[in-house]
């Protein structure tokens, strides 16, 4: 079974990004990019699929400029087998991204699709679900868990009151939530062997116009200074007093 695995190019999220003097977007200058950690998981979660037996062929693919070759080898050395890059230099919504990747897909013909819940810099959690109902197939997302069965498989999703369990047949959108699995050190002969993997550029078939836009980016209010109670009594009405109950 093949499986598709879409990552994305995103700002270290441990890093500390600021907005640039106009409020119209973040400021990038000098800041370190990697694979989405949601979109880690799934390569993560993609390699054990093969390591099993289950998967036979790993397809990582991005969209963007020719910055993201770096993320895709990167997801080669994890362990995937061939990289795929949708060149474009426009500015994609979820919409748009959907479009593309669900292109790739009816081209590619993959058993499943994993990707990340959601992307750390625009934390939309839009394109997995929307790029299901593009190829009319099942979804699950949040997933803690996956086991794969034949031509079905069971997903273990994380939800606000615990956990569910869903079934669903193959092909299918399976979105990776942090307790999937904790992605592997990537090993020195992993890097050498991913520059010899096959990346393929391709163009983008056509870019939809985005729906949706950036109004204004700027910095979270500054969090207020710790305060010290004597007593329970005296914490509620802290409390009363701020508006909370």
């Amino acid at each position: 079974m093949k499986l598709l695995v879409p990552i994305k190019r995103v700002v270290d999220p441990y890093a500390k990004v600021r907005p640039l003097a106009d409020g119209s977007g973040v400021d990038t200058t000098g800041a370190k990019f990697e694979i989405n950690p949601f979109d880690e998981i799934a390569v993560e979660e993609a390699v054990r699929l093969k390591e099993k037996g289950i998967a036979t062929e790993i397809v990582v693919v991005s969209v963007g400029g020719p910055q993201c070759e770096d993320q895709l080898r990167k997801a080669l050395a994890i362990g995937a087998d061939r990289a795929i890059l949708i060149e474009t230099d426009a500015v994609l919504d979820s919409p748009a991204v959907a479009a593309l990747l669900s292109d790739v897909a009816l081209a590619e013909a993959p058993g499943l699709i994993l990707m990340g819940k959601q992307a750390t810099d625009d934390d939309c959690n839009q394109v997995g679900q929307m790029l299901a109902a593009k190829l009319g197939w099942p979804q699950a997302t949040f997933a803690a868990k996956v086991e794969i069965t034949g031509n079905s498989a069971q997903v273990t999703r994380e939800i606000d009151s615990g956990e569910q369990v869903v079934a669903l047949p193959l092909p299918a959108v399976i979105t990776t939530d942090l307790r999937l699995n904790e992605p592997r050190y990537v090993a020195l002969p992993g890097i050498i062997k991913a520059r010899s993997k096959p990346l393929e550029k391709r163009p983008a078939t056509s870019v939809q116009s985005p729906k949706t836009s950036v109004s204004a980016v700027e910095l979270p209010p500054t969090r207020p200074p710790g305060r010290r109670v004597g007593s329970v009594q005296e914490l509620a009405a802290a409390i009363k007093e701020r508006g909370a109950i």
